[in-house]
C-alpha cells in the first residue's frame, strides 16, 4: 500500500530549519513521500515560529492557508510544530479546530507518532517541556539547496535576555556532544560535495558549558574545521559574554572557516543592556570588537540591534547611533521591540509608541546604509571569491562572499566570462574568483577572472 504523501512549510529561522529537515528525514526513512511544500499533500506540516509578533502572525496566517486548502480537498490533515505550538496550542487547538494534531518546539523527533496518529484519526497533542540533552543525529532531508546547509550544536538559552521567549519555548541550553556533531558533518557530506556550512544554535558560544563544565566551541569549530568537509565553514549566532580569545585564534588561522563575526550587540546604553539582562556592558563590547579587528583584519562583523526597548530615551537611543557609528559594522540587523507575554520586559513602564519605534529604526537604517555603501566602495578593483548561488536571464551570475551569510546579507552579481574564455558555465555551488568593479548600498558587482 502507497505511503502517504506529505508537505512541509518551515517558518521562522535556520534553526527550525533544521528541525524540518529531521522531521521530513525521519519520514522519509519511513517510506512516506515528501514535498518541500503543502498544496495537494495528504498531510501537511507547519513548522511554525514564535519569537516575535510578526512571526507569529505569519505563522497564524499560513496555517489558515492551509485550513481552506483542506476545506478544499487539497489537503487532508494539518500538524502544527514548533515555537507557535509550543507555546499556544491550547489556544490554537480551540480556535482552529481543523488542525489535526500539535508536536512541541522540542518534540520533532517524534514526528512519525504524530503521523501515524492522524492517520488513525486520532487528534495528538505532542507538546513536552523541553528538558532532554540535545544529542540528535538523524537522517536528514535537506530543504537548502543541495551546496550548503545549517548544522545545530546546541538548544535552547540559558541567557534569559528580559526581551526574548526562546528559555520558555525552547528550555535550558543543551549543547550535543562534539562527536554527534562531527558524525552528522560526515552524514551530510557522505555523498553531496557541501560548499558551505552553516554553524548554529541560539548562542553557539555557550556550547558545551552544559556538559563539558566549560566554553568548548573553539576546539568545536577545530575539529569541524579539520575535517575539510566544506569549502566555506561559517559560524552563526554569537554572544559577545562568551567571544573567547581562543575562539578568535581559531578562526583567525583556519582558512576554511569565514571571517566573518555575527555579533550581536542589541544595543550600547549599558542602562539598556543591563535591563535587557544582557550581562555585558558597552566597554567589554568595544574592547571585544578591537581585539577582533586586531587579530582578524579581514574580519566583516555583523552585528544586530533592538530600538525601541521599554525606556529607552532620546540621549539612549543616540548612544546607539553613535556606537553603530563610531564602530562602522559591516553588516547590521536592526529590529523593533516586540512586547512578548511571559518575559520580563513585557511588564517594563515606559513603553515605547510604535511612532517612534519606527522613526528611530529608520534612522538606524540610514545610517546603516551610508555605512555599508562606503565600506562597498573600498572593494573596487579587488578581488573576491564568490560562491555562485543562481544564473540570471541577462547573464549575470549572482552569488555571495564569505562576509555575506544565505538569505540576510548582501549578493554579488557577476558578469559571467565570454564563452570563449571560461571553460564550462559556473553551477550554483562553484567558486569563481571575481574582480569588483562597481558597488551598491549593500550589494557588489563584479567580472569573473
Amino acid at each position: 500500500m502507497k505511503k502517504p504523501t506529505i508537505g512541509i512549510i518551515s517558518l521562522g529561522c535556520p534553526r527550525n530549519m533544521v528541525d524540518s529537515e529531521v522531521m521530513l528525514g525521519i519520514l522519509k526513512k519511513e517510506g512516506y513521500s515528501i514535498k518541500d511544500e503543502i498544496d495537494n499533500c495528504d498531510i501537511a506540516i507547519i513548522n511554525t515560529c514564535a519569537f516575535i509578533e510578526d512571526a507569529k502572525q505569519e505563522a497564524i496566517d499560513v496555517i489558515l492557508q492551509a485550513t481552506e486548502l483542506k476545506k478544499e480537498g487539497k489537503i487532508k490533515s494539518i500538524i502544527v510544530t514548533g515555537c507557535l505550538s509550543q507555546r499556544y496550542y491550547k489556544v490554537l487547538e480551540k480556535q482552529i479546530p481543523e488542525i489535526d494534531a500539535f508536536l512541541g518546539a522540542s518534540d520533532f523527533d517524534k514526528i512519525s507518532d504524530a503521523v501515524k496518529d492522524v492517520l488513525e484519526r486520532k487528534k495528538p497533542i505532542i507538546v513536552n517541556p523541553p528538558t532532554e540533552i540535545y544529542s540528535h543525529v538523524s537522517p536528514r532531508f535537506l530543504l537548502t539547496p543541495n551546496y550548503y546547509t545549517y548544522i545545530k550544536i546546541a538548544e535552547g538559552c540559558n541567557n534569559r535576555c528580559s526581551y526574548c521567549v526562546i528559555y520558555k519555548i525552547r528550555g535550558k541550553y543543551r549543547s550535543r556532544p562534539i562527536e554527534s556533531i562531527l558524525k552528522e558533518v560526515e552524514n551530510i557530506t557522505e555523498n553531496k560535495k557541501i560548499s558551505e556550512l552553516n554553524i548554529i544554535a541560539q548562542d553557539t558560544t555557550s556550547y558545551g558549558i552544559d556538559i563539558y563544565g566549560k566554553y568548548k566551541l573553539a576546539e568545536l569549530l577545530e575539529r569541524v574545521a579539520t575535517l575539510n568537509k566544506a569549502h566555506w565553514i561559517r559560524l552563526l549566532y554569537t554572544h559577545p559574554r562568551h567571544f573567547s580569545d581562543e575562539l578568535i585564534q581559531i578562526i583567525g588561522e583556519k582558512k576554511n572557516i569565514c571571517k566573518y563575526i555575527d555579533l550581536p550587540i542589541q544595543h550600547a546604553s549599558n542602562r539598556i543592556l543591563k535591563r535587557m539582562n544582557r550581562h555585558i556592558r558597552k566597554e567589554k563590547m568595544e574592547s571585544l570588537i578591537d581585539k577582533i579587528r586586531k587579530e582578524i583584519p579581514d574580519a566583516a562583523l555583523r552585528t544586530s540591534v533592538i530600538v525601541g526597548f521599554p525606556g529607552e530615551t532620546d540621549k539612549e537611543f543616540k548612544q546607539l547611533l553613535n556606537f553603530i557609528e563610531q564602530t562602522k559594522f559591516e553588516r547590521l540587523g536592526a529590529f523593533i521591540y516586540s512586547r512578548e507575554e511571559n518575559t520580563p520586559a513585557y511588564k517594563y513602564k515606559n513603553q515605547i509608541p510604535d511612532a517612534i519605534k519606527r522613526q528611530r529604526l529608520d534612522e538606524i537604517m540610514k545610517t546603516q546604509q551610508d555605512i555599508s555603501g562606503r565600506i562597498n566602495k573600498s572593494w573596487l578593483n579587488k578581488i573576491l571569491e564568490v560562491l555562485i548561488e543562481e544564473k540570471q536571464k541577462d547573464g549575470y551570475y549572482v552569488g555571495r562572499s564569505q562576509y555575506d551569510a544565505p538569505e540576510v546579507d548582501g549578493v554579488v552579481y557577476v558578469k559571467a566570462l565570454p564563452a570563449g574564455r571560461q571553460e564550462k558555465e559556473a553551477k550554483p555551488g562553484d567558486f569563481l574568483k571575481v574582480k569588483i568593479t562597481d558597488t551598491l548600498e549593500y550589494d557588489l558587482i563584479g567580472e569573473a577572472m
